[in-house]
């Protein structure tokens, strides 16, 4: 009796066909796992074509005035 699961070196095309119906959360999770580095390449050229720009970082802390500091009155404890 021939095992009924498809060798993938021998038919890849076949075997895809056979694990998208057989096992469609281990199938499509490989499948958007290999799409991750293909989109790393080929976004942000294309974000950069179309004109997309980086908006500047926010500040990660609040400017120091240089001058002498004002003397505060009133409110004492």
């Amino acid at each position: 009796m021939p095992n009924p699961t498809p060798a993938f070196w021998a038919g890849p095309l076949r075997y895809w066909r056979w694990a998208a119906r057989e096992k469609p959360a281990i199938f499509y999770s490989c499948v958007i796992g290999g799409a991750g580095p293909v989109i790393l390449f080929t976004v942000p050229p294309l974000l950069r074509r179309f004109g997309y720009e980086r908006t500047k970082p926010v500040p990660m802390t609040y400017p120091v005035p240089t001058g002498p500091r004002k003397q505060l009155s009133g409110y004492d404890d």
